[in-house]
C-alpha cells in the first residue's frame, strides 16, 4: 500500500463548551467567525479558559486529513512545527499515538492552538493562534523524508509561505509522489490566486475544493469550476455539502452523495472527506467509490464535536469501508 505524507500548520485544537455566549463577547470575538490572534491574546484566553472542560487533540487541516488515513490502516507521515512547550508534546504523542511518523520542528514562538467556542446553539467561534505553526522554512524539508513516501498532501493555509510550498512540492516531484492539495477557505483562495494558478497546474495531481472555494478560484458555478480545475489536475474534487461531491477525471464526472446523518459540528467534514478519497486511491478504487469513502468519513465526524472521528466511531467506518471497497 502506497505511503502518504502531509505537511500542515500544527496545531491543536482546544474546545471548549460554553452555557452561553458570555466569553466571546468579552474577547470581542464574533459570533461564528475565526479570528487571528497574537500570542499576548492566545495568553489571556488560557488563563481565561483555565477553570472550564477543554477537549484536545492535535489539528490543523493537513494533520487532520493525515490522521484519518492512518486510522484507515496506511502508513502516514507528517511535518510540521511545534514549541518545545506542553502543547507541542500533545501535538507529538497524539499523532504519534495515531501510528502517524512525525517529523517535527521545534519553534521559537509558542505551540499553534485553535481555541474553539462552540456555543449552546453549535455555533463555532475560532480564535486562533498560529504561532511556531508557520515558523516553519523552506531548508528546513528534507529530501530524504520524501522519498520515503508516495503520496503528498497539504493544505492551503501554507500558501502565504510560498518558498515552503515551492519546495515542498519540487521534492514531491522529484520522488514522483502523487500531489493533492486541499484549498483550505475561500478567503485564501482569493489572496493568493496567481500562486496558485501557478502552482496547481505545474505540481498538483489532485485539488480538493469545496463551493465557495472553487468560486474564489474560477469565479463559477460548482459544475463550471469542477470543469476548469480539472483541465488543470489530474482529478478535481468540487464538495457541495448537502448535495454530496463531483468529481472529475480524464474528461468524465461523477457525483456522490452524502451520508444521511445527524450534523452536530461541520469541523472537520473536508479534512475527512480529503481522508476517504485519498484512502480510495490508495485501494485504486474508481472515482466515485473514493468519493463514497469521503462521504463516509465526513459524514461520521459531523456527528460529534470537533475535527476527528471518535475512537468508538472507527470500527463502523471499517467495516461500511470494507463494504464500500468490495
Amino acid at each position: 500500500m502506497k505511503k502518504v505524507l502531509g505537511l500542515g500548520n500544527a496545531l491543536v485544537d482546544l474546545l471548549i463548551q460554553m452555557q452561553d455566549d458570555t466569553l466571546i463577547q468579552q474577547l470581542n470575538l464574533p459570533k461564528g467567525s475565526m479570528t487571528l490572534i497574537d500570542e499576548v491574546t492566545a495568553g489571556n484566553i488560557s488563563k481565561l479558559i483555565a477553570d472550564k472542560k477543554i477537549t484536545k487533540a492535535s489539528g490543523g487541516s493537513a494533520a487532520n486529513t493525515i490522521h484519518g488515513i492512518a486510522r484507515l490502516g496506511v502508513t502516514c507521515g507528517y511535518i510540521g512545527k511545534v514549541n518545545n512547550d506542553e502543547l507541542g508534546h500533545f501535538f507529538k504523542t497524539d499523532m504519534q499515538n495515531a501510528g502517524i511518523n512525525t517529523f517535527l520542528f521545534n519553534g521559537q514562538a509558542g505551540t499553534g492552538r485553535a481555541n474553539t467556542f462552540i456555543s449552546t446553539d453549535s455555533e463555532r467561534t475560532f480564535a486562533t493562534y498560529l504561532g511556531a505553526a508557520v515558523e516553519l522554512t523552506a531548508n528546513e524539508l528534507d529530501p530524504a523524508v520524501f522519498a520515503q513516501y508516495d503520496i503528498f498532501h497539504l493544505e492551503g493555509y501554507l500558501v502565504y509561505n510560498t518558498d515552503l510550498i515551492e519546495q515542498a512540492l519540487q521534492l514531491a516531484r522529484k520522488n514522483n509522489m502523487l500531489v493533492s492539495l486541499d484549498l483550505a477557505s475561500y478567503n485564501v483562495v482569493a489572496d493568493k490566486i496567481e500562486f496558485l494558478k501557478k502552482i496547481i497546474p505545474q505540481y498538483v495531481d489532485l485539488v480538493f475544493a469545496n463551493e465557495e472555494e472553487a468560486k474564489a478560484y474560477t469565479g463559477k458555478s460548482p459544475e463550471e469550476a469542477l470543469d476548469i480545475i480539472s483541465n488543470e489536475c489530474k482529478i478535481a474534487v468540487v464538495k457541495i455539502g448537502k448535495n454530496g461531491s463531483l468529481i472529475k477525471s480524464n474528461g468524465k464526472t461523477h457525483k456522490v452523495g452524502i451520508v444521511k446523518t445527524n450534523a452536530l459540528d461541520t469541523t472537520g467534514a473536508g479534512d475527512q472527506y480529503a481522508a476517504g478519497f485519498i484512502y480510495g486511491l490508495n485501494l485504486n478504487l474508481p472515482f466515485d467509490k473514493c468519493g463514497q469513502l469521503g462521504a463516509l468519513l465526513a459524514g461520521k465526524v459531523i456527528e460529534k464535536y470537533g475535527a476527528r472521528i471518535y475512537e468508538q466511531d472507527w470500527p463502523e467506518i471499517m467495516q461500511n469501508a470494507s463494504h464500500i471497497a468490495g
